[in-house]
């Protein structure tokens, strides 16, 4: 039996039972495996992806959208990986023209490796942005944070997702609402009893990533970055927007180096919506 071409393959809808396949594809590309944000993005968001009859996948991408259910007003799309054999080959342009079909006309957003930017471009998506990927072991000195920070209970998960909704633009609450469970860590700062950020410090591989970050200000988010720090011996990853040049010179004095820069892009949408000033760190950049 000859073997199907590429493009006859069809493309179906990722589920959770995929979880292995995605961390085989995403480390035949030399991406660590990343099972446990895997995890969260197959059961949180849409995946896609194409099946080799030899076995595994041929290619693969996850849509996490955002607002009410049924009537998204933002997808962010992650984890576009072709596998090497079958790089370069158009599958990573056919799964993309999939996904903007299935998303309609319903604003898109992704951070695109400087690799993977140019097929973006192509498919009509803009460069709105620019965050800065850091890390290493964060090392304590200087003044102490003057903002309070504690670990999060129940009783705050409604005031965090009315401050994420503000922040972020859109409703967020199938993934906030994941973070207890997915994040080793979740704080908040609060002032007179009020909270005015949170943040999360959720495992991947040796690292614990810093995400989301969000804060009234640079202060808010330096409290909130220590605080996390203090419980872990990992070392922290984190992606930050380059508008926060406080704060990313702040971290890099604290022992996190730069790694990599990504494009923020938009398709559908000028900019993203939200407060960009509050919004330090995404979850994950494969969640917008």
């Amino acid at each position: 039996m000859s073997t199907p071409s590429l493009a006859a393959l069809p493309i179906r809808r990722l589920t959770h039972r995929d979880l292995t396949a995605c961390a085989d594809l995403s480390e035949d590309r030399g991406w660590p495996r990343e099972e446990h944000k895997w995890g969260l993005l197959l059961t949180a968001g849409k995946g896609y992806g194409i099946d080799d009859p030899e076995g595994g996948l041929v290619s693969a991408c996850v849509v996490t959208e955002y607002g009410p259910h049924g009537r998204p007003t933002l997808g962010a799309i992650g984890m576009v990986l072709v596998a090497e054999r079958h790089s370069r080959q158009g599958i990573g342009r056919r799964l993309m023209r999939h996904v903007l079909s299935a998303m309609g006309t319903t604003p898109l957003t992704l951070h695109a490796t400087p690799n993977g930017r140019p097929l973006y471009e192509e498919l009509g998506f803009k460069v709105t942005g620019r965050v800065e990927m850091l890390r290493g072991h964060f090392t304590a000195g200087g003044p102490a944070p003057r903002t309070a920070t504690r670990a999060a209970t129940a009783e705050d998960l409604a005031a965090i997702l009315s401050i994420d909704e503000e922040v972020f633009g859109t409703d967020r609450t199938h993934i906030i609402t994941r973070l207890p469970a997915f994040a080793d860590q979740l704080h908040v700062a609060e002032e007179n009893g009020r909270i005015i950020g949170y943040a999360g410090a959720w495992p991947n591989m040796e690292t614990h990533v810093v995400g989301p970050l969000v804060a009234r200000d640079t202060e808010t988010a330096k409290a909130l970055i220590t605080s996390l720090a203090a419980h872990t011996d990992r070392p922290l990853r984190t992606d930050i927007d380059v508008r926060h040049e406080e704060l990313l010179a702040w971290a890099k004095d604290h022992g996190l180096a730069s790694v990599a820069f990504n494009a923020v892009m938009t398709y559908g949408i000028t900019e993203l919506p939200g407060d960009w000033a509050r919004r330090f760190a995404p979850l994950t950049v494969a969640a917008g």
